[in-house]
């Protein structure tokens, strides 16, 4: 057996570019993607692609290049998926709720060639380019060339110089053949970290890790063929979960949407009759709250996996109840997206409502291409043991890892250390082996010498009725060293007001539902919590708020008062909605 060896025949190197070349044989008539009353088949996505390729190629943009995109979820976002890697480029999607500086400096850290950007965008990217252009002069950076994507449905005419999507498309060659991918551990895309508890840094995904990857959530998440997709998660964030490529390989539609608003999305679903879509928690809410003229009857279930943040238990019962049958997973940008699903079982089916929403809300088991998870003790990186209690830092190993940071190799050592990737997530393991986060390691409160899970508090706080969202931290506590502090955005009563609940209803409700220690010392109620574009909740300017925040301890008068009060001062700050 020795003597056999590898041939081009036996051993091709593994890439999601193949789905879109096979989709566009097999499933050539199929339609491939809906945006308004635009309707493309898989036969002309792979030709457009083929045309952009071509024309990538023409203006110079050659092996390992960047190519950078600024653009909602339009069908030039999804083509460019799979284009910029058939052009032999590496393709790195932009968060578009990023700032003008934030967007330039990805775009300087990236020596990005090219720059397709929305319409939508064009202002967000002249400023960025103006500050581009003022490192340029300096010589920090270089300029990219930049291409303007019209609306495909209803042009514009808005140009930022003279190139414009459609116009590469209509120059390009059908018949061009795609750059050979040499080595499966080539790039194929670049992701900046949406920054929630750190700066972002540039992720690099190889072939190979997107190609398990995207098999992997297939098969984890039982999608069938013919899936009908609805584009609620952002492309941009680790290339939508990889089910940019995924759809091609199930032979799927893609149904685009640019705005994710309750309106849209519940049109999509009931128009094109959608079978599935991805989301953060946050998209919860959104169609929760959709007003009666917003909604639209779901006729057959629609399975949704989520992730991005941990989903509170009576968030999912929720959903489930309008018709929406939710799968959650966990993951990270360095994970190519979800590494975790919560797979079901069938002997889970007959238990209470509540108790399944439970079990839901856990992150699961590995998906099948990833080669080992755990959770390690971080002293003796021993693994923990399967009680469901005792709680380790979750940490992974599998080809569906990036290849590392761009320029960082202090950063890319110190998340690979002992053959693992540490993720930063604190959890336990469940006896029958699913595992459930219990915080981002900097989000435990240590009070007193209690750990405190903020995941676990927030999960108490959106039972109550009027809580509509809710994010624990931890504020300085002059004897306990760290105390709980809750931010909470509300519900509008029947009347349209929020201003009937105060904090001291929502401690006392606090008391009658968890323990002493972990009550929160201080609520602070914010018309709407600070996120990243994927929904996930920005703890960090949360906790930079709560440190402002003072408490003195308050002696109770009271012969048998056991219960200690607080007082609280602070002081409102603004939120940037766009900060990484």
């Amino acid at each position: 057996m020795d003597q056999l060896s590898k041939c081009e025949a036996n051993y091709v190197p593994l890439t999601p570019l193949t789905f879109l070349k096979r989709a566009g044989s097999v499933y050539a008539n199929r339609t491939s993607i809906i945006y308004e009353n635009i309707r493309f088949t898989w036969r002309q996505t792979y030709e457009r692609c083929c045309r952009l390729a071509s024309s990538l190629r023409s203006l110079n943009i050659l092996n390992n290049h960047v190519v950078s995109v600024l653009a909602p979820n339009v069908p030039a976002m999804y083509e460019m998926h799979f284009a910029v890697p058939m052009a032999g480029a590496v393709l790195n999607t932009i968060n578009s709720r990023l700032d003008a500086k934030n967007v330039a400096t990805i775009l300087r850290h990236s020596e990005a060639k090219a720059l397709f950007v929305d319409y939508q965008y064009v202002q967000l990217a002249s400023e960025a380019l103006r500050i581009l252009m003022a490192d340029s002069q300096q010589g920090q950076s270089s300029m990219p060339l930049v291409i303007v994507i019209d609306d495909v449905d209803s042009p514009t005419g808005v140009r930022l110089g003279e190139l414009e999507y459609e116009q590469l498309i209509q120059m390009g060659n059908p018949r061009f053949v795609p750059i050979e991918v040499q080595d499966e551990w080539d790039p194929i895309s670049l992701n900046y970290t949406s920054g929630t508890t750190s700066e972002p840094k540039g992720v690099v995904y190889s072939h190979r890790g997107a190609y398990l990857s995207t098999l992997a959530l297939v098969l984890g998440w039982e999608m069938g063929n013919e899936p009908v997709y609805l584009w609620s998660l952002p492309m941009f964030h680790c290339n939508g979960w990889t089910f940019t490529w995924g759809i091609a390989a199930r032979g799927g539609t893609n149904v685009c949407i640019r705005n994710t608003t309750a309106y849209d999305m519940y049109r999509s679903i009931a128009t094109h009759k959608v079978t599935h879509m991805c989301c953060a928690p946050i998209v919860f809410n959104i169609l929760l709250e959709a007003k009666l003229n917003e909604r639209r009857e779901i006729s057959s279930p629609v399975q949704i996996l989520t992730g991005g943040a941990p989903p509170p238990a009576p968030l999912l019962e929720k959903m489930e109840h309008l018709g929406f049958h939710v799968t959650h997973a966990y993951g990270l940008t360095e994970a190519t997206g979800p590494a975790l699903v919560c797979e079901w079982q069938a002997k889970w089916n007959h238990l209470p409502e509540e108790h399944k929403a439970k079990i839901k809300s856990r992150q699961g088991i590995s998906v099948l291409t990833l080669a080992d998870v755990d959770v390690k003790n971080m002293e003796t990186m021993e693994s923990v043991p399967h009680d469901g209690k005792t709680i380790g830092e979750i940490v992974l190993r599998g080809s569906s890892i990036m290849k590392g940071y761009l320029k960082d190799e202090v950063a890319t050592s110190k998340a690979f250390k002992n053959g693992w990737f540490f993720t930063g997530d604190v959890g336990v393991i469940h006896p029958d082996g699913y595992l459930e986060i219990k915080d981002r390691s900097k989000d435990v409160i240590i009070s007193g010498g209690e750990n405190i899970s903020s995941v676990e508090l927030e999960s108490v706080l959106y039972k109550h009725p009027r809580v509509l969202e809710a994010a624990v931290v931890a504020m300085p506590h002059p004897r306990w060293g760290e105390s709980p502090c809750a931010f909470i955005s509300l519900r509008e009563n029947e009347p349209g007001q929020k201003g009937d609940v105060k904090e001291a209803d929502i401690i006392s409700y606090c008391r009658k539902n968890l323990p002493h220690f972990m009550i929160p010392k201080k609520v602070k109620f914010l018309s709407q919590l600070p996120k990243t574009s994927t929904g996930k909740i920005q703890k960090f300017q949360l906790r930079a708020m709560a440190k402002t925040f003072q408490v003195t301890e308050k002696k109770s008068t009271q012969v048998n008062k056991e219960i200690p009060h607080y007082h609280v001062e602070g002081h409102e700050q603004i939120l940037a909605m766009s900060r990484l």
